[in-house]
């Protein structure tokens, strides 16, 4: 099975345990004399399944990201430079947005805002970050696909 793989069955394996979740808390009480719709102890013990495949599944992709190298780093370092990437672009994205809104003035006596901070730089930093998470994430969605778990 390949990586890509595992990461899809995982992704699936939380969906059903949301699922799950849901279809306890509705099963998990009725009115007296009245029957669940569906049985919560086979509900239960399909959780358990589904935990105790996620588990395995979970160690096995870990395992793997740690040992799998590309440019140097182990994949679990790609990933961990992905999800830096993605905050900062966020942040700098909402910086950006702040420091690009002018304050209309209706007349000279009102209050002027203005930015700290110059936005074409802020800007080139957030394109620069944009273009580089997409050059991680490429790397890492490549290196899932050609490598076994």
């Amino acid at each position: 099975m390949k990586l890509a793989e595992a990461l899809q069955e995982r992704a699936d394996l939380n969906r059903r345990l949301e699922q799950l979740r849901h279809r306890l808390c509705n099963n998990a009480i009725v009115q007296e004399g009245e029957k669940p719709a569906e049985d919560p102890h086979k509900l239960l013990a399909e959780q358990e399944e589904c935990l105790g495949r996620l588990e395995c599944l979970m160690a096995q992709i870990n395992q793997t990201n740690s040992r799998t190298t590309a440019e140097g780093k182990t994949l679990t370092e790609w990933i961990a430079r992905r999800d830096a990437l993605k905050l900062r672009i966020t942040a700098l994205r909402e910086m950006t947005d702040a420091a690009s809104r002018i304050a209309q003035r209706a007349t000279r006596s009102e209050i002027k805002i203005f930015s700290t901070v110059e936005v074409p730089a802020l800007q080139s930093q957030l394109d620069a970050a944009c273009a580089e998470l997409r050059r991680v994430d490429n790397l890492i969605q490549q290196m899932n696909w050609l490598t076994e778990l």
